[in-house]
Parts: C-alpha cells; structure tokens; sequence
C-alpha cells in the first residue's frame, strides 16, 4: 500500500504542477483553479498557488489512503470480536465495540457529505461536485484552447531552453524522471485496463463453456488420511491434552475438517497463522472452529 501511494503522490505531483489537474482530470481535459481570487480563469500551465496545491495533493493521496487503513482496521476488529475472547469488562473491549458501533454512522456520515455534495452540483447549487475540491479551494473547469497551446510549448520550451549549470541540470533530470514515470504509469493503466476488459469478456457466460473444455481436469482424489498411532509424536496420550501445548485443555474446540480437538487458543492462533490443522495439513478456516461444551458446564 505504501509503495502504491508513494507512485500516486508522484504521478500526482507530476499533473498538478504540470496541468493544474489530477491525472484523471488532466484526461479529461479538465483543470483547477482557485475558488476565489481570480476574475479571470489562469492558464493551466502556470500551475495553481502553493496553498491550493498542496492542499489538492494531500486530498487526493492521503484521505483515500487513510480511508482505506481505516476500513481494514475495522474489519481486522470485527474479526477479532467475534472469534477471540475477551473479560466481559475488558476496557479494550468496551473501546473497541464502541469503535465498531460508531464507525457505520460515520462512514454513513461521510458518505451522505459526498452524496448531497453532487446532488447540490447537479442542481446547480454547488460549484464543486467533492466535497474535497470544496475543502482544497479549487473548482473544476474545461481546458481552453489557449490552455493546450501553453501547454504544449511549456513541454517544448522546457527541452529547448537550458542553461548549463549543475542545478539546472539535477532540475532537469529530476523532472525528466517524473515525467517518466507518469508516462509510465499513465501507459500501465491503459493496458490495466485493456486487461481488465479482456478477463470479462473471457470469463463472460457466453464463453463459459469453452473455458471449461480447455480447462477441464480429471477430478484429484481425497486427500489420504494420515496415519497417527497412539505413539505419535503429534497425540500426547491423555485424550484431555491439548496436541498444542500439551497442556490440559481449557475451552475444548474441534475442527470440523479433521475431528482431532484442542484448546480454542491454540487453535484459533494456529489456524489464523496456518490455515490449516495442526494434526492432518487439512485446510481449515476460522469458521470451522466448533466450540465443544461438556455435560457438565
């Protein structure tokens, strides 16, 4: 994920200080310019004022950064509160399950700011269609003709007029390099996306049964039991010790993949590690956890 954003703040970098625009926008033929303090829209060559471009930057690669931690951080929670096991008065619990009750409001929340945001554009109450241009100062707009031509003789003149000292140069080569690798990457999501196309149209029902001619196998056979003796290694003696850590079971818990039974700890840490049983290599998930309760409890 980070080396993801580090390429998406370059590229992005790139098209804001070359086009005024994000790479999508600039595909658009669309700029941004200032919300306020311009009567007349600036050449989208000149680049936005400091202010708004850092702003603009930051929004557009670190809030869905963060937001997408986030969403990750509350799935990892959900999972953890409804397979581990914690004190009923537990004070990370309590944290924690306030945390999860409140974050649908917010995403709700946050979602519904975006949603009303385009309805108000639509209707033309808004100039801004995000509430994110909204927050870095900016609105969107067409590019002009005037527009395409300071561009073009930017990118021109940017080769042509050179001095020759080391600064300049370092200069140079470090925008010769960004250039590239937004090229670069501007190429690799065509081709990402010709790719893309071309999986849904091969994986599409109308080409279902050819795939399953060409990718027809012979069924495996089941896996082999394996083979433990009372004297494995891997079974301790006493049917009430856990195989793990060979300690008296507490919290009995079966896998419905193999039978063989353990403490929940064990097996929920190894399964969450292994993905599979301890005993037989059967791949095995959380959810085939099967809590055992004695007659006794």
């Amino acid at each position: 994920d980070e080396i993801y954003v580090l390429l998406d703040l370059l590229l992005q970098q790139h098209y804001l200080a070359r086009c005024s625009a994000s790479f999508s926008e600039n595909f658009y033929s669309l700029k941004r310019i200032p919300t306020r303090g311009c009567a007349q829209p600036p050449l989208a060559a000149a680049g936005l004022p400091k202010r708004q471009h850092w702003k603009s930057l930051l929004l557009l690669v670190l809030v869905p950064y963060l937001k997408g931690k986030l969403e990750k951080l509350v799935s990892s929670l959900r999972e953890e509160d409804e397979y581990s096991i914690h004190p009923p008065s537990s004070s990370w619990k309590r944290f924690y399950k306030a945390f999860l009750a409140a974050y649908p409001f917010v995403n709700m929340t946050w979602e519904g700011w975006f949603l009303i945001q385009q309805l108000c554009y639509i209707l033309g109450k808004a100039q801004h269609h995000s509430p994110l241009l909204r927050l870095a100062g900016v609105r969107l707009v067409r590019l002009t003709a005037e527009d395409i031509q300071a561009l073009e003789k930017k990118s021109s003149g940017a080769t042509s007029s050179q001095t020759h000292s080391i600064k300049t140069q370092v200069q140079s080569a470090v925008r010769k390099a960004l250039g590239g690798i937004a090229f670069s990457l501007s190429t690799g999501l065509s081709v990402s996306v010709f790719f893309l196309q071309f999986l849904d149209w091969w994986y599409s029902s109308e080409n279902q049964e050819t795939i399953k001619s060409l990718t027809a196998l012979p069924t495996p056979p089941p896996p082999v039991h394996l083979d433990h003796g009372a004297g494995s290694v891997l079974l301790p003696k006493l049917k009430t010790v856990c195989p793990l850590c060979r300690k008296i079971r507490v919290n009995a818990t079966a896998l419905s993949t193999s039978g063989f039974v353990f403490c929940y700890r064990c097996a929920y840490s190894y399964v969450k590690t292994h993905q599979c049983c301890p005993i037989t290599g059967y791949a095995t998930e959380l959810q085939h956890l099967v809590k055992l309760y004695s007659p006794e409890s």
